[in-house]
């Protein structure tokens, strides 16, 4: 669930976790309900998965993204 066209909203995440019964989706749902946006939990998000993308996403895996790009 990672938002790179910025639509993700309360009721997104709301229809996304349907079905989805686990205490962490209920609590997920319940502190956004309570925020009322989104945007904070990207931010933290975000902020935690900095230095495990940062380490998966060597320079060569950017140097073949960029190169797949730039031939497409």
């Amino acid at each position: 669930m990672i938002d790179f066209q910025g639509d993700l909203s309360v009721a997104k995440v709301r229809e996304l976790l349907t079905g989805d019964d686990s205490r962490d989706a209920k609590a997920l749902l319940t502190k956004l309900v309570a925020d009322r946006k989104v945007e904070d939990m990207l931010v933290v998000l975000a902020d935690c998965l900095l230095e495990p993308v940062q380490q998966a996403l060597t320079d060569e895996i950017m140097r073949e993204q960029l190169r797949m790009y730039s031939e497409s």
